[in-house]
């Protein structure tokens, strides 16, 4: 063989294998593709829940997961309609993914019922000691660990809060849907104490369409000294419309647990960072991708709290936010 075609040759050969080579790394770095599976309480284009998936999102990818190369994720939404929870719970369980997040109590209630197996990470359930989903905060046991949104030493500052806004009120209507928000009787029980302190009578106001809930604003705001608590039930969620609508028509001053419920015309909020509790979320979807067990992984309580105050509502009802209370807001609309 003459020196020319040698060189060439090995040249040939040398390409070939430089070509090969990133081909197999990246087949051994992405192994084989990771399922999870997402059962959310509302409709998929709501801003609420898509700034909440983009924060779990990019913490995935922070921790090395590329959607589509090392791991695909199932979305379900089920814009707070009961019966479309089961379905999609069962329909998730059949993919069998690796792990499944699961966003408030109807939906983890539908999971826990329908594996015992698949491991799943919950967010924004309240209490979910009391409502028997795990053995206790420090020791889940089972297939289930995660997040919480209510940490209750903490849920009667939002009726101090309104309180002070509208220091006239003397009763606050707790709203609530009984098919999506089945544990609104501990709810209640966390305001007692902070209620008989202020003085409030705090009647609960069950509700099962958009219509009911402008009927119970409208007879609240009969006459003066009403108030009203929007709980974070993913059927009053996903129906804010109604409730912010009907407070302002009647003029009913009212506290509810997420931000985006002010930017939308609310008065006020008070409630946990739920998109920070997503984004810790990942970490334990990782860690369980990685083949930790959800009985190993402490359930945590929020840690971060946010204040939101619409003050155009405020003056719209005629009232006047305390400087402090102004002072320690994270976000003021004016």
């Amino acid at each position: 063989m003459k020196s020319g075609q040698l060189r060439r040759r090995k040249f040939i050969t040398l390409i070939g294998g430089a070509a090969a080579w990133p081909l197999a790394a990246r087949a051994q770095q992405l192994g084989p593709m990771r399922r999870i599976g997402a059962l959310m309480p509302t409709r998929e284009g709501d801003p609420i829940i898509q700034t909440r998936v983009a924060a779990f999102r990019q913490a995935l990818v922070e921790f090395g997961w590329s959607e589509g190369r090392s791991v695909s994720i199932e979305w379900r939404w089920t814009g707070g309609d009961i019966e479309r929870v089961r379905e999609y719970a069962a329909e998730l369980v059949r993919l069998a993914p690796d792990v499944v997040l699961s966003a408030g109590t109807p939906n983890l209630a539908a999971l826990k019922q329908a594996t015992i197996s698949i491991p799943i990470v919950f967010v924004v359930v309240n209490d979910p000691v009391a409502q028997g989903f795990i053995a206790s905060m420090a020791h889940p046991g089972g297939n289930i660990t995660g997040f919480s949104f209510l940490e209750y030493s903490m849920v009667g500052k939002s009726l101090n809060m309104l309180k002070e806004i509208a220091p006239a009120i003397d009763r606050v209507a707790i709203t609530f849907n009984p098919e999506t928000y089945p544990y609104y009787q501990i709810h209640l029980r966390s305001f007692e104490a902070v209620a008989i302190r202020l003085g409030l009578e705090l009647p609960a106001v069950p509700v099962r369409s958009p219509a009911e809930i402008d009927d119970a604003i409208a007879k609240l705001g009969q006459r003066p000294g009403g108030g009203l608590l929007v709980t974070p039930d993913p059927f009053l969620v996903v129906h804010r419309g109604a409730a912010i609508r009907a407070a302002a028509q009647h003029r009913v001053p009212a506290s509810y647990s997420w931000r985006q419920h002010v930017q939308e015309g609310g008065l006020m909020s008070y409630g946990a960072d739920t998109v920070d509790i997503f984004r810790r979320s990942a970490g334990y979807v990782d860690r369980i991708l990685k083949g930790a067990k959800p009985a190993d992984l402490p359930a945590q309580a929020p840690v971060k709290y946010e204040l939101a105050i619409n003050l155009r509502t405020a003056k719209a009802l005629g009232l006047d936010v305390p400087p402090t209370l102004l002072a320690t807001a994270d976000e003021a609309i004016e």
